[in-house]
């Protein structure tokens, strides 16, 4: 649908039909805003997932267009966030903002990533509006990220691009020769999607792997031969981990878990990869550990703001690789974001629970 402020589709109830709710509120017209070019892509697929129940699909451009405030359920996709930042709203974007806060029957958000640290979402939380988030759907993506970051480093490719660039020809020997992987440790904090599949990479080239995650039974052995350890615990290994990777969500706890006292207990040379949020780490602490040769080098998908200021020293540092919070994107994210939120859609409309909620 590329006209038109909704699209409208009624059914007619069945006196037998199993789909009507004895609450009131969940036999009417439910009111879905969702981009246009999602309800041209999914209209067919979220008339399935309806059934029986009545809906009318609202497209976000003329909601915010018609300032219309009756949304109850709300699909946040790529092309609604486009390239805003959470630090950086484009007005497009604040206006679909703003919508969401003067919805006062808004009920439920589907939001296309994985953490929900965006300002919005923790608003519309206050408010008791339900989230779900899409973790899991790119978790496959980002651990490969992660894990080409990690080979880029262990491999010297940084020095080795710019030794290109100024066409020059050094053996890699001496002091520039690459240690071996095996037998080498990373300690991934978050134990979620992301980190159990690099895990399972990393663990399949022979490093060894320490998972840091919320809650840890000490009493449970080992599964898959992957030591775990509680944030709390997490001190206890940095003296032997060559990789600290962070894929955690942020959080009260994770905000500034990597601090200078962390990089400080971390082996000389040791390397960092954060594809979790840059809040997670004091980037002034990353900074000084960088230039003080003490931290090998680090891989960063993101950063304590984006975009990563022009004026950053992390630019022009030859042992850091920047990525613009790229990590997470790949051309099939968008069919499975879209099925987590119709398989959602679905349990909404049959009064189940919904998956990837936010506490």
């Amino acid at each position: 649908m590329t006209s038109g402020v909704s699209l409208c589709v009624t059914r007619a109830p069945k006196p037998s039909d199993p789909l009507q709710h004895s609450d009131p509120a969940l036999n009417t017209s439910l009111r879905i805003l969702m981009s246009r070019q999602s309800i041209d892509r999914l209209g067919p697929a979220v008339s399935v997932a309806m059934g029986q129940r009545s809906f009318e699909l609202i497209a976000l451009e003329d909601a915010v267009a018609a300032q219309r405030t009756d949304g109850d359920v709300a699909f946040i996709s790529r092309e609604v966030t486009g390239t805003s930042t959470k630090h950086e709203i484009h007005p497009a974007l604040q206006q679909v903002y703003t919508l969401l806060r003067q919805s006062p029957g808004l009920q439920w958000v589907h939001i296309h990533s994985a953490g929900a640290d965006r300002q919005i979402y923790q608003d519309l939380m206050a408010k008791g509006v339900r989230l779900s988030t899409s973790s899991g759907a790119n978790a496959q993506v980002v651990a490969t990220v992660a894990l080409a970051g990690l080979l880029a480093m262990a491999r010297k490719f940084p020095l080795l691009w710019a030794e290109q660039q100024a066409r020059q020809w050094i053996p890699m020997m001496g002091q520039r020769m690459p240690r071996d992987l095996p037998g080498q440790t990373a300690t991934i904090v978050g134990w979620g999607p992301i980190g159990q599949k690099l895990g399972s990479l990393l663990m399949a080239l022979g490093l060894k792997v320490v998972a840091v995650r919320q809650n840890v039974d000490p009493s449970t052995p080992w599964q898959g031969g992957v030591e775990q350890v509680s944030f709390e615990g997490l001190a206890t290994v940095l003296p032997r981990t060559d990789w600290l990777i962070l894929a955690c969500p942020l959080t009260a706890k994770t905000r500034q878990l990597v601090n200078a006292h962390v990089l400080a207990a971390l082996p000389p040379g040791a390397h960092l990869i954060n594809v979790a949020r840059g809040e997670v780490v004091d980037q002034d602490a990353l900074v000084s550990a960088l230039q003080s040769g003490h931290l090998g080098g680090a891989f960063l998908d993101v950063f304590a703001h984006e975009p990563l200021p022009t004026d950053s020293p992390l630019w022009a540092m030859p042992q850091v690789m920047v990525t613009p919070h790229a990590a997470g994107h790949s051309d099939g994210n968008e069919a499975r974001v879209s099925q987590m939120f119709l398989d959602n859609l679905k349990c909404w409309t049959l009064g189940q629970a919904l998956r990837n909620v936010v506490a």
